[in-house]
This record gives structure tokens, sequence and C-alpha cells, in this order.
């Protein structure tokens, strides 16, 4: 809730709903349980109350160190499998980070990071990270750098442990120039254009790029945002 660029952004209403709203309905649609893992300020209440009425288990923890809220949760739950998604990104596409986790499930690697992240080819929005818990343990108990503690992955996709094996989920032709993450309120217009004119949370990923392929109007509303950096 306390975003730097865009305050409150994941509560913000589109055709009344919320932001997480959409969040939420297309992550379900991997077919897995969900859990919400939030700050212990009182700013971020409101993100409980939201919890609570939509049924998500919730893990409140540190501000600053992320990882230590992920491994918390982990705990709690008793997850072999962690799913990383971040809350700002309202149009992810739930059936492929299902076929992911099938296809992570398959591998039965517990060594395995699998993402459609560091091959960057799907539009920045629709990012996800599977990595199994023995990775996150690991991260957890070895990370030092606050980076590290924050942005909870870096540990285990740097591969400083020098045991970390990948796989890339990756689409042809590559779309990772469109942006469809909310951190600020450019970023915002877009999707509340695609939701309200488009219908854009019943779209499939590639009817979603189909869509910015052929208005570029859309695509120039937030293509001046740059991503903050790690």
């Amino acid at each position: 809730m306390t975003s730097s660029r865009l305050p409150g952004k994941v509560l913000q209403p589109i055709a009344g709903q919320p932001l997480l709203h959409y969040h939420l309905d297309h992550l379900r649609a991997a077919g897995q349980p969900v859990f919400l893992a939030i700050t212990n300020k009182a700013t971020d209440n409101p993100l409980a109350d939201f919890a609570a009425q939509a049924g998500i288990p919730l893990t409140r923890g540190s501000e600053e160190d992320v990882l230590s809220r992920y491994w918390t949760c982990a705990q709690e739950h008793d997850l072999d499998i962690i799913v990383r998604v971040t809350s700002d990104c309202p149009l992810l596409d739930g059936q492929l980070i299902g076929e992911g986790i099938a296809e992570y499930i398959r591998l039965a690697n517990p060594r395995l990071y699998l993402s459609n992240v560091l091959e960057r080819t799907f539009p920045r929005g629709l990012d996800f990270e599977i990595f199994s818990r023995e990775l996150l343990n690991k991260a957890f108990q070895e990370s030092t750098l606050p980076s590290d503690r924050e942005h909870v992955t870096p540990y285990i996709h740097q591969n400083r442990s020098g045991s970390v094996e990948f796989q890339h989920i990756t689409r042809t032709p590559d779309a990772s120039h469109y942006r469809l993450t909310v951190d600020t309120a450019d970023d915002f217009e877009l999707i509340r254009v695609l939701i309200e004119q488009y219908q854009a949370q019943y779209l499939s990923t590639s009817q979603l790029i189909t869509v910015l392929e052929s208005h570029p109007e859309l695509v120039a509303l937030n293509a001046h945002v740059e991503q903050k950096k790690a």
C-alpha cells in the first residue's frame, strides 16, 4: 500500500473492482492455492481485509525483508513448491503459470528454478518464478545483502550457491517490449483502458498482445516508464 510511485495501487478500482481482484482472478486459473504475504504495518490493514473477504490465507512480516515473509508463509503452510508473483500484475496468465507448475512437477528437481523472467519474451507484468522450498530455505539462511532480502530471489537466480539448475518459459515472437505491470499512474491508465474498453480481464496472453500490436496508441501510454532497478 506504500508503493513509492503509486501508493495504494493494488486496491485502486477499475470497472468497480480493485486491481487485486483481477490479479487474484487470473492467478486462480493456475489451479493452485493462493497466499498473500504483506507487511505488518498498519498501512497494509486494507490488504488484510481484502484477504479475509476473498478467503486468502495471509502472512504478515517485515516490510524490508520480503524474503523472510516468503519463508514464513512456506513454513506456516508447509509448502514444497513456491510460485512467486507480485500483486501489481493484474493481467498475468494463470493458465501459463499452471503449465509452468506442471512442467516443474514433471522435472522433479528440487534444485530447479523455472521462470519466464531470466529469458524475457513475455510482456512485463506476466512474470512468475517457481522454485522449491529447499532453494527458498537456502536463500533465507544464506542471503545477507539487503537487496537479496527485499527482492526474494536474487540469491537463487544468480546461482550464488552454485547448485541451481534453470528452465526457461519463452514465447515466439518476443513480446517483452510491452508493459502490463502497474508501477505508475500511466501504467494504471493503460490497464484501465484495456479492461474498460477491451475486456482485457477475459483475454488470453496472445489476445492481449494482439490488442497491443493493433493499437500503438495504447502502448504509448506507458512506453516511457522505466522499471525500477533491483
